[in-house]
């Protein structure tokens, strides 16, 4: 879990300097109301108040070189933190799996991956001015008490309004700052969600009724920051009054004791610049306001830490051709029953069709066999040896999956088929063997067009994934990866999968009965239950069996 303290930890490499700086701008600022009182009082006596200017401009100097290695310290420190936050949340979320973001709409990952990080990282610098900003008038109420204590009495009791402002607004702007932040990542979720439809949404007529849909948080979001900078100008209103009133209580007092000859007039004007320190005080809404959205942007960014990793094991893999095993295996999410203590032993090297109607759980086995989610109880081996306990590299090496609508993940199709690029042969190969080849081979740069830029139909899409999946070494799960290939080229590609010789195993999600009827055995499902485990030929004299596929 990713806290505060963390993520402002992080920055200790920059902190040091950013700290040195603000204790050096703190002095800087300290020290210059008591230099030029010093030159008042020795204009006033006409004698050497020209060493006194030079101390003065030096000292300015040096404050405008602390603050400018602040500004670059400070950006850097922000930029450093957000990049290591990202790649955090990138990884929880990578290696979360389906079912560690699966409470996560993509929209809201995508903002807190993006501006809430940035947000966050704003944590150490904010954390360090803040607290540097307490020195100038901590040390103000030190030297007025110095130059007169009744100067120091007046000046710390507004001192005490400024501080209740500042309380006021920092416990305010904290909660709606995350409720800003959670707003826009629920309109980026219902946009995210928008953009994956979109053609649908045109087909359907629907365009207006879902821009109102997405846009409809857009008052919420407004509200929110309504709110936000009605706190801001209320505390800035009362910083601007209270200041005021600090100024005008130091330079009363300061007055009445000049006049009684308790302080020189150099001392006054010294002490005038000490109670406009104090006054800026309410300055601090700004940085506090930082700190305000750093506390919601970690708190957000936490949730997404929070995900679990899927844990493997360390073990290998025995020689064998894919035998899978299902010993008692139950899924149940959110109360539902998807797969019924399932107890099966496939046969390796042979091509095993899923079928079933819809909700049969079909595609909830096919995730368990290829260990992209774990059962609620019971587990799946491979080869003797259980999912879990085998090492990620082993397992992804020896487990293949393509899907009916695959992501393709790359810079040029070559990288879509191969991510690894680990070699143009076998990339090759890969596609030839998927059928895609014969399209790959007609665009403009063949393997190396961009991705981005390629026309592909669905199933070509579908191709490509296949032959992204092709080089598993075991087990090659396939759920209804070829829906939306036409009638010959999914004969081709079954007779491909049927006909391997590579001696692993299949597990073909199929609505096609031909694809059944090439299979070595099909696996009937119906309401997360195994109904027959049978070649094609013996369970199509059962009507029921028929029915399934219309």
């Amino acid at each position: 879990m990713t806290s505060f303290g963390e993520v402002t930890k992080h920055g200790r490499g920059w902190l040091p300097l950013i700290g040195l700086n603000a204790l050096i701008g703190s002095g800087v600022t300290l020290a210059l109301p008591t230099i030029l009182g010093r030159s008042v009082d020795s204009i006033v006596a006409g004698d050497g108040y020209a060493r006194w200017l030079i101390v003065a401009a030096s000292l300015i100097g040096l404050g405008i070189a602390a603050s400018i290695v602040d500004a670059f310290a400070g950006a850097a420190c922000v930029a450093e933190t957000t990049a290591w936050l990202r790649n955090r949340l990138v990884r929880h979320v990578v290696r979360g799996g389906p079912d560690g973001s699966r409470d996560f709409e993509t929209g809201d990952l995508v903002t807190r991956v993006s501006a809430n990080a940035t947000d966050a990282a704003q944590a150490g610098p904010a954390a360090v001015t803040a607290i540097a900003a307490i020195a100038p008038p901590l040390g103000s109420l030190v030297l007025l008490a110095v130059i007169d204590p009744w100067l120091a009495a007046a000046f710390f009791g507004g001192v005490l309004l400024v501080i209740l402002v500042l309380w006021t607004f920092a416990k305010r702007t904290a909660d709606v700052s995350l409720a800003y932040q959670e707003t826009q990542g629920r309109i980026a979720a219902l946009l995210s969600e928008s953009l994956t439809g979109i053609r649908t949404i045109q087909s359907a007529g629907t365009t207006e009724r879902e821009e109102r849909r997405v846009l409809g948080l857009l008052p919420e979001l407004h509200r929110h920051g309504v709110v936000t900078w009605r706190i801001l100008a209320r505390s800035g209103a009362q910083a601007a009054v209270v200041g005021p009133l600090v100024l005008v209580a130091v330079l009363a007092v300061g007055g009445l004791q000049l006049v009684a000859g308790n302080v020189t007039a150099g001392e006054l004007f010294a002490a005038s610049q000490y109670a406009v320190l104090g006054a800026g005080l309410g300055n601090l809404t700004g940085v506090l306001g930082e700190l305000a959205r750093a506390k919601a942007g970690v708190r957000r960014s936490a949730e997404v830490i929070a995900i679990e990793p899927v844990a493997h094991g360390t073990l290998s893999l025995p020689r064998g051709s894919g035998q899978l095993t299902f010993d008692g295996v139950s899924v149940v999410a959110n109360g539902n029953v998807l797969l019924d203590n399932v107890n099966l032993d496939l046969p390796g090297g042979v091509t095993i069709a899923v079928v079933g109607p819809s909700g049969a759980g079909k595609s909830v086995l096919a995730a368990v066999a290829a260990r992209l989610r774990d059962p609620s109880t019971g587990q799946v081996s491979l080869d003797g040896v259980p999912l879990q306990a085998v090492s990620r590299r082993v397992l992804r090496h020896a487990v293949g999956c393509a899907f009916e609508r695959p992501q393709l993940i790359g810079r040029t199709v070559g990288e879509a088929i191969d991510p690894h690029a680990v070699s143009p042969v076998r990339t090759l190969a890969a596609a030839r063997a998927t059928h895609a080849h014969d399209f790959v081979s007609r665009l403009p740069n063949g393997y190396f067009t961009s991705l981005r830029k390629a026309p592909m139909s669905g199933g070509e899409r579908q191709r490509l994934g296949l032959a992204r999946a092709w080089p598993a070494r075991r087990l090659l799960v396939l759920d209804d990866a070829t829906s939306s290939l036409d009638t010959a080229t999914e004969r081709q590609i079954t007779r491909t999968l049927t006909e391997d010789r590579r001696y692993r195993t299949r597990l073909i999600v199929t609505h096609r009965p031909a694809t059944a009827a090439r299979a070595d055995l099909v696996l009937w499902l119906d309401h997360g239950r195994v109904l027959a485990l049978a070649p094609h030929a013996d369970l199509w004299h059962n009507t029921s069996y028929r029915a399934v596929f219309g």
